[in-house]
């Protein structure tokens, strides 16, 4: 558990921002980050929503990659193994979030900070 106490709402906020990368990819952690990046009173949800977006790029030039690749079809058979693996995290950081959790993905470029 975090040393500061995370509201409710925060957790919630963070639970959504995770999960919405199944089906919406990096679009909803941008808005949360860019919507919550200035107030010092989000720092934890601020923190959960890059982590969330750093992930969704990731899996997106994941599967770009499989886009290329599935010329010489290795690429058509990774595709659902990777949209696989961003199910299985997404569900796992939703749920840590939930708890108030601190959660970073084990595969992620950190490319927003």
């Amino acid at each position: 558990m975090n040393d500061v106490a995370v509201s409710q709402d925060d957790r919630n906020l963070a639970m959504l921002t995770h999960l919405s990368g199944i089906l919406l990819g990096f679009i909803v952690p941008l808005i949360i980050w860019l919507t919550h990046k200035d107030r010092p009173d989000k720092g934890w949800l601020n923190a959960q929503a890059v982590e969330a977006l750093n992930f969704q790029i990731t899996i997106a030039i994941a599967l770009l990659g499989c886009s290329v690749l599935a010329v010489i079809l290795i690429g058509a058979l990774l595709m659902p193994l990777v949209w696989l693996f961003s199910l299985v995290f997404c569900i796992i950081a939703g749920i840590a979030a939930s708890k108030g959790e601190n959660y970073r993905y084990p595969v992620a470029l950190r490319l927003v900070k």
